[in-house]
């Protein structure tokens, strides 16, 4: 056996430390986390959270998918809680006309604000969540299809923009708009493309990939997303919340708050100073040194 000196050991042990840190990456989550701050209700005793989005004030829309009370709903900073329609929706997105565009079962419908007075847009469709760009074109995830479906809003026609993932799942803009992001739920990768002006997808990239259950290691469940003004991607998974910075490193994975599955995320409050995730019957909050990205502005 090879002896060691004690100073050697003390070195030996402190690179396997920092080797173990940088190999889960989460000591990177400082970028994004207050120290000392966990995670807190925001609202409670749902049938099922889903659909996270917000505006520029720091309102929080969500979908509420099960049970009598199922329905689209608006958190205000102060914690005022107003349904805006019956029946849930799988995701909810602020357009750069002032309407929250939201989709579920077979229809993208568009709400007026704040009133919710509802417009449908499209109907027949394969919906799960989507993003709407400055441009106004609204691309929704087709889980079943494995297709990204983009819709022109003022005329209703919609044709597949991306195919080929396995399943599409959650779906963000940049802060800049110039890129559209899908996350798989059948696999590990985060998907990029560039949008054009037009509202066609280019130059698709495996972009990010996301830590998958032991169990499990091919399927990450990727599922709702949303991003920050520094362009950091946060992902909804089977195994937390996953952080990515905008080049596609992992910075970190965050636990889910609660028992039940975590499916959707978003930013709200105060300058958009809390992170909000979806999990189960449940939303909770947590303040963060980050800010949400912005609502897509018109260009």
């Amino acid at each position: 056996m090879t002896s060691t000196t004690p100073l050697c050991r003390v070195l030996l042990a402190l690179v396997l430390i920092a080797g173990a840190r940088a190999s889960k990456g989460d000591h990177r989550l400082s970028e994004v986390l207050v120290e000392g701050e966990e995670w807190q209700v925001a609202i409670e005793g749902l049938g099922f959270a889903d659909g996270l989005s917000y505006d520029a004030a720091g309102n929080v829309y969500f979908a509420d998918l099960r049970g009598p009370n199922a329905g689209v709903y608006r958190l205000a900073p102060d914690g005022t809680k107003t349904q805006l329609a019956k029946g849930g929706k799988s995701g909810t997105r602020l357009g750069p006309d002032g309407r929250l565009y939201a989709c579920g079962g077979s229809k993208l419908v568009a709400y007026e604000l704040p009133g919710g007075k509802e417009t449908t847009i499209a109907d027949g469709l394969g919906t799960n969540d989507l993003a709407v760009s400055r441009h106004g074109h609204v691309y929704i995830t087709d889980t079943g299809k494995q297709q990204v479906t983009v819709v022109d809003p003022k005329t209703g026609q919609a044709k597949p923009a991306d195919a080929g993932i396995e399943k599409p799942n959650g779906i963000g803009l940049s802060p800049d708009g110039a890129t559209l992001f899908v996350s798989d739920y059948g696999g590990v990768h985060v998907w990029s493309f560039k949008v054009q002006p037009d509202g066609t997808l280019t130059e698709k990239k495996a972009l990010m990939t996301m830590k998958a259950p032991e169990k499990n290691p091919t399927v990450a469940g990727g599922d709702g997303m949303t991003l920050d003004a520094d362009g950091r991607v946060y992902v909804t998974t089977a195994v937390g919340l996953q952080v990515f910075d905008a080049g596609g490193k992992l910075l970190g994975v965050l636990p889910k708050p609660g028992n039940g599955p975590l499916v959707s995320a978003g930013f709200g409050g105060k300058d958009l100073g809390q992170l909000y995730v979806a999990c189960g019957d449940k939303l909770y909050r947590r303040k963060t040194k980050v800010k949400g990205a912005p609502p897509q502005a018109r260009p």
